[in-house]
Order: C-alpha cells, then sequence, then structure tokens
C-alpha cells in the first residue's frame, strides 16, 4: 500500500467519524500517548541469564522450539530493539530479575543487587526505552511450591530479600530514567491437591508482604498479580483474585490484571471499573488464554477488544498500564512481538474511535435499540485506515509489509545461530 492511497484512506475515515462527533487527529495522538511495556521474556522463551541448571517451574512452561532464539543478553537485546523498529509510537521494556548481567558469575537470588542492571539501565537511557521489573520466584532449587508463604522461615526470609531487592532495583531504574519502574509481584505458591491450611499460608504471603513493602521508594510504583492456578499447582493458588483484590485496597497500591490469570469464561474488562474505585492505578498483562494460562499471542480477539474499551470508557487512560506477557517458542519470536504488540494496538485504536459521546447520549435516554445499533455499526468504521495513518506517521511498515522485514531478520541473523 502507498502512502497516497493510507493517506486517501485515512480522510475518508476522518470524514467518516467526524460526522459522529470523533476526532481521528486526537485519536492519533492518544495513540502516540499509549505506552507499551513489552516483556523481555519471549525473546528466549523464559530463560534468562541466570548460571542454573533445569527448565521452568512453577507451575509455567513455554510450548515449541522453534530455530533462532535469542541465547544470551547481546542477542536478547538485538532482538527486542528490532521488533519495536515495527511497532509504531514509543514503548518500554518489561524484564524479569533473571535478566540480569551476571558476568557468568552465579549470583543468587537474593544476592541480587543494581550492579546486576546497572547495563540495562544504561542500554534504556542509549535507546530511550524506559524500563519496567518483575521478581521472579520461580525456576529456583528454592522456589518448591511455596516461597513467600512457606512455612519454612529460611526459605520464606530468603525470597523476601529477593523481592525487596528486586524494589530496590526498580527504585534504581525509576530514579536513572526520570520515570517510576512498575515492579510487578508475583509468586506462583500453590498446591497441586487439597489443602487444609489455606488461612495459614495466607497470613504468612500477607506477612511476606508487608515486610517487602514497608520502606517507600519515591521512583518506583508496586504492583501485585494474582493467579487462579498454575500446571501443578491446579488446587489452591494462595495469591487469589479475592487475595490481591484486598491486599491492594487496603494498601491503596496497584493491582496487576493478567488476562490468562482468571476463568476461561470471566471477564477481565469488567473487573477494570471495580477495582478502580479501591485501588489507584491498574497494570496490565496482556495475553491469549486458551483453555488456561497458556500464554498464547495477544490478537485482536473480543476479550481484549472489550478490555480497551472499558478502559476508554471509564476515563481510565492516566490509570491503567499497559504490559504483554505471552511466550509462544512454536513461531518466529519477533513475529510474535510485532503480532501482539500491534494486536493491543489495534484495540486501543479502535476503543479510542468509539463514538462515546453518542453512546452515552442514547444510554441517558434510555434508547436502546439505538445504542446497541451503533455498538453494532461503529464495527464497520474504518477504524483500520486510521491505524495505517499512525504506522506511517511513525515510520513503520503499513499492514501485512512487516511480514517480509521479519522474514529478511530470520533469513539474516535469527537463522544463523
Amino acid at each position: 500500500m502507498n502512502k497516497e492511497n493510507i493517506q486517501k484512506a485515512y480522510e475518508i475515515a476522518k470524514e467518516r467519524y467526524a460526522s459522529l462527533g470523533v476526532d481521528t487527529d486526537k485519536v492519533l495522538q492518544q495513540m502516540q500517548d499509549f505506552h507499551l511495556s513489552i516483556h523481555c521474556w519471549q525473546a528466549d522463551d523464559v530463560e534468562g541469564f541466570e548460571e542454573r541448571e533445569g527448565g521452568l517451574t512453577g507451575g509455567i512452561q513455554v510450548n515449541g522450539n522453534y530455530p533462532g532464539k535469542a541465547r544470551n543478553i547481546d542477542e536478547v537485546r538485538k532482538d527486542i530493539l528490532y521488533a519495536m523498529s515495527l511497532i509504531p509510537g514509543k514503548h518500554r521494556l518489561n524484564l524479569h530479575e533473571i535478566y540480569g548481567d551476571f558476568g557468568g558469575k552465579f549470583i543468587d537470588r537474593d544476592e541480587c543487587s543494581v550492579e546486576h542492571f546497572q547495563s540495562w539501565i544504561d542500554w534504556g537511557k542509549a535507546n530511550d526505552i524506559k524500563l519496567d521489573f518483575n521478581s521472579t520466584s520461580f525456576s529456583h532449587a528454592k522456589s518448591g511450591d511455596l516461597s513467600l508463604s512457606n512455612p519454612d522461615k529460611g526459605i520464606r526470609d530468603f525470597w523476601i530479600e529477593h523481592t525487596k531487592r528486586c524494589r530496590e532495583i526498580s527504585q534504581a531504574m525509576g530514579e536513572a530514567q526520570q520515570d517510576p519502574c512498575i515492579m510487578n509481584t508475583w509468586v506462583h505458591d500453590g498446591s497441586k491437591d487439597i489443602t487444609v491450611n489455606r488461612l495459614y499460608y495466607r497470613e504468612l504471603l500477607k506477612d511476606s508482604l508487608d515486610q517487602i513493602f514497608e520502606h517507600k521508594y519515591d521512583w518506583m510504583k508496586d504492583t501485585v498479580e494474582s493467579k487462579v492456578f498454575g500446571i501443578g499447582l491446579e488446587s489452591y493458588t494462595v495469591g487469589s483474585n479475592d487475595f490481591y483484590t484486598a491486599y491492594a485496597a487496603q494498601k491503596n497500591m496497584m493491582i496487576t490484571l493478567d488476562t490468562g490469570h482468571f476463568h476461561p469464561t470471566e471477564s477481565v474488562a469488567d473487573k477494570v471499573s471495580s477495582m478502580l474505585l479501591f485501588v489507584p492505578e491498574l497494570m496490565l498483562h496482556v495475553s491469549r488464554p486458551i483453555r488456561w494460562d497458556s500464554d498464547h499471542v495477544t490478537i485482536m480477539d473480543d476479550p481484549t477488544m472489550d478490555l480497551f474499551s472499558e478502559i476508554v470508557r471509564a476515563g481510565a487512560l492516566n490509570r491503567v498500564h499497559y504490559g504483554l506477557d505471552y511466550f509462544d517458542g512454536t513461531m518466529n519470536r519477533i513475529g510474535a512481538y510485532v503480532i501482539g504488540s500491534r494486536a493491543a494496538q489495534k484495540c486501543m485504536c479502535r476503543a479510542l474511535l468509539e463514538p462515546i459521546n453518542t453512546l452515552r447520549d442514547y444510554e441517558n435516554m434510555d434508547k436502546k435499540f439505538q445504542r446497541l445499533a451503533l455498538l453494532e455499526e461503529a464495527k464497520n468504521l474504518p477504524w483500520n485506515a486510521v491505524y495505517d495513518m499512525f504506522c506511517l506517521k511513525n515510520n513503520v511498515p503499513v499492514g501485512e509489509a512487516y511480514l517480509k522485514e521479519v522474514e529478511n531478520y530470520e533469513k539474516d541473523v535469527t537463522s544463523k545461530r
């Protein structure tokens, strides 16, 4: 598609939306301010850079072994930068603690410090990329089924120290970039079969969290994340949605909504308006669950569209942060980055283009037919022409043109690994 045709299509779309009271130029500016926190772990299937043995534990797994995955810190950084070059707008990078620059040395989780992430801080500055962070409680000899809720005080203290150090690292990142680093705390703790000590483990988790969050920082924001279950931990999750919703509300802190961490028929979109009444902000981890938390690549499906629509309808653009969280090893990993990131952007673009004022008028006047009719007709409006213009303005390939770019990168770079 040439530039002239993209501009022509946009002008037609602009006129069509204007007839419904929607300013597409304003939406393009809002899209420019829509920053995804892109997850580093899609590049290498959640391997990280620790000197350790064994695969993933803690109820998560990656499927597939597509050739060309990143094998070290330089390859991860190169792949992420290339993927970002195909995604319009300016975006953040979300790091897990296991992605530290450990220099080939064994650094245990309770020994991690700012020095192991200084090169990431420098890299972020050099590439104008702001960083977010996550503690890592899984895939470790001391993780087992229980970490922060472990009855063994030695193990529990180990993970408390780890998470405290991750907060210190996040503070350093935020201060260096002069923008708060969002640190997500998720632990896999749970039980494969029936447990009779549900309250006890949750008391331990609450106590651990209270110790971790005792010190306040200026340049980082904490968020906590729940889950329904993990593989091998199907019967009981200590950090359930009820637990963390109550905890975050009590502590007036952010909560993370991972779209794969709820029951298959549960609407994550419906949680937005409820939670924003009681917590200051939300963090999203957007993926695509199929039957379970399978972390398929995000696409423009109904649940994702509903989620972004609800954020816009709630007027919560300045209270929600947007991260991606999937790890698909069955396909080209850079391509997976681009598909998922663009899908999230398309959902936001379409949500911003919704003729919300007219729809609200219909609802206020109890015009149910008109409201539903316009919601349906809005699906056919030329939102894609607006997104194409967004890509054009950001000098990235429009439409399917990025396929060839990813194929060339595979030919020239990843296929030679």
